[in-house]
């Protein structure tokens, strides 16, 4: 029976008509009230949390299938962190939903005035193919659409398969498909929309928001790039940077390292170092290494051998290479001294390749990231506490990390998220909260205290005690009320 009704709905046509239906549905259960209670809160955090622990497998299984990703890397960065994080929404929601207390000022006076927090309403979530998140809209009280991404088909196929046994479908739903479902979804009013990908398709979801004056939160990418000064620990460096880079979704991350900035003397031992790391996590034949992840699909593939054949970097190659296209899988890769205007170092890279930029002094390399478009992430390898200093005040991202790389990305006391070009808005424990929560200004007063000065007929001593009323000054009250103060 199930799985008649689930060719059944694969073979229905989901348009702008089946769209604004689901979201009628969805608006219904959020005016009943239903989400924004403790209890479905608790209850819908702890079936995701059940839905991890009991189908692990089955993810790690989609994942394998969608990006060959290695099972540590599945279990860790995608099982084991969002498990953290439900675990903390859990341990906090009741703090984050009590109304905060504001101070009010003797212009009001009696009074008594707190934030609170509401959910925005019916909230659609297009969500990559690497990183589904969704536990800071249901944290908030919030009705949700899930959009995965169709790059890949088997996460995309069994997360709507797991939402719809885990989960309160009358609130929480899932919609497969590609370009003319999220164009139809993209048609509807929300109250916020949440994408996760490049900044091209970012434009389009921002065009369809405008429509609506619905607010965004983009969590976008750009070319994070991560600098090597010397007297470092260059073993332990470059295992964090290798980690970073091409542990993490071979990648295909959009807080992986992008490039390398380092000093012409430096480059020579940086490159032995991370060529001699390179080959100890993935051997002599990376290409058949089964701790690598491969490129998700042909088209990426494609993109990314087109970086590689650019005749301005082809001879630029200095480790790696290799590219198996029946496979998709391609090789780590590094380049020394690529052309700035060279087309691997105008778009994110998104994949395993490594362009080096060497320059005469290290303070240089920061001219060079704030050139171009503030990237999601910079990452800083140095001893020198005067540089250091100098790369947080100067260098202008949406996270910063000193001596290693997307570890951030595993503190929830940080807020994560981009600025301008790499995203806007963040997320991550409470600020996941916050950021699909509205903070609703209350102002409470009596009916004693009520002060005659701020109705008609207006008088020049009614000015006078107005201007110090809200200027707030207790003295300038007193002053005013025996007359010893100018209008």
């Amino acid at each position: 029976m199930g799985s008649e009704e689930e060719t059944k709905k694969k073979n229905e046509v989901f348009d702008a008509e089946a769209a604004s239906l689901f979201v009628k549905e969805l608006r219904g259960t959020f005016a009943s009230g239903k989400t924004k209670s403790y209890g479905w809160r608790v209850s819908q955090l702890k079936s995701l949390m059940k839905m991890l622990n009991e189908r692990e497998p089955d993810i790690v299984d989609a994942l394998r299938q969608d990006l060959d990703k290695p099972e540590l890397e599945s279990s860790i960065y995608e099982v084991a962190l969002l498990k953290t994080t439900i675990k903390s929404a859990l341990k906090e929601l009741k703090h984050w939903m009590t109304p905060e207390k504001a101070k009010t000022s003797i212009t009001t006076f009696p009074s008594s005035a707190e934030i609170v927090p509401e959910p925005f309403g019916v909230v659609l979530i297009i969500s990559p193919w690497n990183y589904p998140f969704f536990v800071g809209a249901i944290a908030a009280g919030n009705a949700l659409v899930l959009k995965p991404s169709e790059v890949a088909p088997a996460s995309s196929s069994l997360l709507a398969k797991l939402v719809g046994e885990y989960m309160d479908l009358s609130s929480i739903r899932v919609v497969e498909g590609a370009v003319a479902e999220t164009s139809a979804l993209l048609d509807q009013k929300w109250d916020k929309i949440c994408y996760t990908g490049n900044s091209r398709v970012a434009r389009i979801v921002m065009a369809a928001a405008a429509k609506h004056l619905t607010p965004v939160l983009l969590e976008l990418g750009g070319k994070s790039p991560v600098v090597f000064d010397s007297g470092i620990n260059l073993k332990v460096a470059c295992r964090r940077m290798i980690m970073g880079k091409w542990g993490c979704n071979n990648g295909q991350a959009c807080i992986s390292p992008d490039h390398i900035i380092t000093t012409k003397d430096y480059a020579p031992k940086l490159l032995e170092s991370l060529k001699n790391e390179l080959e100890n996590f993935y051997g002599k034949n990376p290409l058949e290494s089964k701790d690598l992840s491969r490129i998700v699909n042909s088209n990426h593939f494609a993109r990314l051998s087109k970086l590689l054949d650019d005749d301005k970097v082809s001879g630029k190659i200095v480790h790696g290479g290799e590219r198996d296209k029946n496979k998709l899988r391609i090789a780590p890769t590094l380049l020394l001294d690529v052309p700035r205007d060279s087309l691997i170092m105008s778009e994110e890279i998104f994949g395993p390749l490594l362009p080096i930029l060497t320059v005469d002094k290290i303070e240089d390399s920061f001219d060079i990231i704030n050139s171009g478009t503030k990237p999601l992430a910079a990452y800083l390898f140095t001893n020198n506490k005067k540089l250091k200093q100098q790369f947080v005040e100067t260098v202008s991202a949406g996270g910063l990390v000193i001596n290693d790389t997307a570890v951030h990305l595993a503190v929830h006391s940080l807020p994560f998220g981009g600025v301008q070009e790499s995203g806007m808005g963040a997320y991550h424990g409470k600020f996941s909260f916050d950021v699909f929560s509205h903070k609703k200004a209350v102002l409470s007063r009596g009916f004693i205290g009520d002060v005659p000065v701020r109705y008609p007929p207006y008088t020049k001593g009614k000015l006078r005690l107005l201007k110090v009323l809200i200027s707030g000054s207790l003295l300038g009250i007193i002053r005013a009320l025996l007359g010893w103060s100018k209008a």
